[in-house]
């Protein structure tokens, strides 16, 4: 599985001793864990106990989320036969059109996609409850085609047809709490000293990340953080994610056409200050609070868990 694993995701070899010292563990404590969960479930009077067990995984961009994610999958699916669904909060993105609503109408900044307030949170509330009830066949899981910045038509959504039994959620300020409201005074980088100087930018997107994302931090069973060593690592790590998007042919199919809006290296110098805050907050609050916690050094090779 391992070999089929690093041809498939383009990996260098080196993730065999990563995956065996530290995502095979993980994923076996996982399995244990979920069995342990659905036991409960099962004997639980309690009606609202969800047989469904969800993992809560935090990382900058660029820390190798999606790459965690898709091996735990594949492996708990063929070593543990349970079903896994795989959800990112990147999938929920807004819209252009309603991006380009809300910076009309709350603030210019809300134009661009990252912080809380450009995704759709009734639509990742309706997931997340669909799967927890664990009742409903047919639960569609959205995507979102980061080569066009856009919603992919949910025509082309996977559709999970059975009960899943783990679901594995990714983000980037995923777990990430809202901020005192004394901390939003002290602009964070050039994007916010310039560009929101009254503050409307940071406290609108603090005010949903508190009463938007907060509940639902509530439905996961366990967290798991890629921790970075900071937020410089992040433009080279994003610049790498770019660059193997401008490469990748799946944003190339024929309902996904090639697209012009691939970052060039100085958008995404730009584009990352959106998540400056956020992710050094994030860094600061999280490790203390996760159940396992993955330091990361510069290359993103774990240095200790």
């Amino acid at each position: 599985m391992l070999s089929e694993f690093i041809k498939e995701k383009s990996l260098d070899h080196s993730f065999i001793k990563t995956a065996k010292d530290y995502f095979i563990p993980l994923a076996e404590k996982l399995a244990k864990n979920q069995k342990q969960h659905f036991n409960l479930a099962k004997t639980s009077s309690y009606s609202e106990h969800s047989k469904t067990y969800f993992v809560g995984i935090n990382g900058c961009q660029g820390s190798g989320k999606s790459t965690l994610v898709d091996f735990l999958a594949k492996y708990l699916e063929q070593n543990h036969h349970v079903c896994v669904a795989v959800l990112s909060l990147d999938d929920f993105y807004l819209s252009q059109s309603e991006r380009n609503e809300l910076a009309m109408n709350v603030h210019p900044l809300f134009k661009t996609r990252g912080v809380p307030g450009t995704h759709d949170t009734r639509l990742l509330t309706k997931t997340l409850s669909d799967l927890k009830n664990n009742r409903n066949s047919g639960v569609s899981l959205p995507r979102f085609n980061k080569a066009q910045d856009e919603i992919l038509p949910s025509k082309y959504w996977p559709v999970v047809d059975t009960a899943v039994d783990i679901v594995l959620f990714e983000g980037w300020c995923w777990g990430v709490p809202a901020q005192q409201i004394d901390d939003l005074a002290l602009s964070v980088n050039e994007l916010e000293s310039k560009q929101d100087q009254q503050l409307i930018w940071r406290t609108k997107v603090n005010n949903i990340l508190l009463t938007d994302y907060q509940p639902l931090y509530k439905l996961m069973d366990t967290w798991v953080m890629l921790k970075a060593p900071s937020f410089e690592c992040v433009y080279q790590w994003r610049l790498e994610q770019e660059h193997k998007l401008s490469d990748s042919h799946l944003d190339r199919s024929p309902h996904n056409d090639c697209s012009d809006n691939i970052m060039s290296d100085e958008q995404i110098a730009m584009f990352i200050l959106y998540y400056q805050r956020l992710t050094e907050y994030g860094l600061e609050v999280l490790p203390s609070e996760v159940d396992l916690l993955f330091e990361l050094d510069n290359q993103r090779k774990i240095i200790w868990s």
